[in-house]
């Protein structure tokens, strides 16, 4: 939404600048992978690797096997919460963000009530909660026993169904790094194994009574200064392009008073913490390497903070994503991560020249990564990586 009041402008770069900060990509932090975790309040992790490599971009000292212990010791959890995507979050932010998005996983409901004709959710929910509970079961076999009670209903729809109004959890040892596991799935609460008092399903069942959004007034208002810590500044559509939510404007406006305001360059508002780091425009950012589907990319309606105009689209072919390189802090290339007869290959595809100095910091970065992500051995190569 375009201001009518003129307020101080943030270029692209100034934007592009604070946003690397909160997203401790100017410098790798000295951040616990759990603290970390929670800060970005959560990682991608449709697939199995990128939460690892999103860390080692960003902490000073990062190993896979630090993460992987969280995951193993049931600190973290992977699960279905913003845009109906599979995070890595902290078991504190599964417990708090999962209610938040439940309005959105409502409306996917409906996109299968088709095959859902004649199914009560409510018990549907039960049964599926009973049969998960009882050990941690697959998609397939969720279905199966779904099926049982409806026979006449879709089976993909009753699994999505499932899906959506319970806070399930894919439990190790997938998602654990270097290990290997097929996706199945408990409730949250059965799989950290505390007494959490009901606190997902009653802010799932008063979401879904409501038909606003999830939890309390405060809680959303706790998501949108913490959102701001992690991306921002940023606008109303911003935050409902990372949540998957829409009808945020109105925790904005309550938040007004105690957030800093601003516009980009084409009159969109933008709000921001007070004290939320914003670096000068010039400010150095060395090169990082982020794998597919990181959130930088992904969590603004507007990305043109990092991704410039002339190369929307350029890190997909298809619905595939790429890993993606930042030089200067904008998207400037792909790379990939081989296993060849040779050795480990890391190639590297610019999108347009670089000065033999950018190269060799490319070169280093990746060369950190080799080592810190692998077995150290390998070689950085430049070429291309798209079919």
């Amino acid at each position: 939404m375009a201001s009518k009041t003129t307020r101080p402008v943030l270029d692209t770069r100034a934007l592009n600048r604070a946003t690397l900060a909160r997203q401790l990509l100017l410098t790798r932090a000295e951040m616990s992978a759990q603290d970390a975790t929670e800060h970005l309040l959560g990682l991608q992790a449709q697939n199995v690797k990128p939460p690892y490599f999103q860390l080692h971009a960003r902490l000073a000292g990062f190993g896979p096997a630090e993460l992987a212990g969280l995951m193993e010791s049931r600190q973290v959890v992977r699960m279905v919460t913003m845009r109906s995507t599979i995070h890595t979050h902290t078991v504190r932010d599964a417990l708090t963000l999962r209610p938040l998005v439940q309005p959105a996983r409502d409306r996917e409901i409906n996109y299968f009530r088709k095959g859902l004709v004649g199914v009560g959710l409510d018990r549907l929910a039960e049964r599926a909660r009973e049969f998960v509970e009882a050990e941690p079961r697959t998609m397939a076999e969720i279905r199966e026993e779904l099926l049982k009670e409806w026979p006449g209903a879709d089976p993909q729809s009753l699994s999505v169904a499932a899906r959506c109004r319970l806070p399930l959890v894919q439990v190790t040892p997938r998602g654990v790094w270097g290990k290997s596991g097929q996706v199945r799935l408990t409730t949250l609460n059965q799989w950290v194994g505390k007494d959490t008092g009901g606190a997902v399903e009653r802010g799932v069942e008063g979401a879904a009574e409501g038909g606003g959004l999830g939890g309390e007034a405060s809680g959303i208002d706790d998501a949108v200064l913490r959102y701001l810590g992690a991306f921002g500044p940023a606008s109303v559509k911003d935050m409902q392009t990372w949540a998957g939510l829409t009808r945020l404007r109105e925790a904005f406006e309550r938040l007004r008073p105690v957030l800093e305001v601003f516009q980009d360059e084409n009159g969109v508002e933008l709000f921001d913490l007070p004290d939320g780091p914003r670096p000068d425009a010039e400010q150095p950012a060395p090169p990082r390497f982020l794998p597919e589907f990181d959130n930088l990319l992904l969590s603004h309606a507007d990305r043109s903070r990092v991704i410039p105009p002339e190369l929307k689209g350029s890190s997909w072919t298809g619905n595939q994503a790429h890993c993606t390189l930042l030089l200067d802090g904008f998207l400037a290339g792909l790379w990939k991560l081989e296993d060849k007869a040779e050795g480990r290959t890391l190639t590297v595809e610019l999108f347009s020249d670089v000065s033999k100095a950018g190269k060799a910091e490319i070169v280093a970065e990746g060369e950190v990564l080799l080592a810190e992500m692998g077995d150290g051995a390998g070689e950085v190569r430049f070429g291309s990586i798209r079919a």
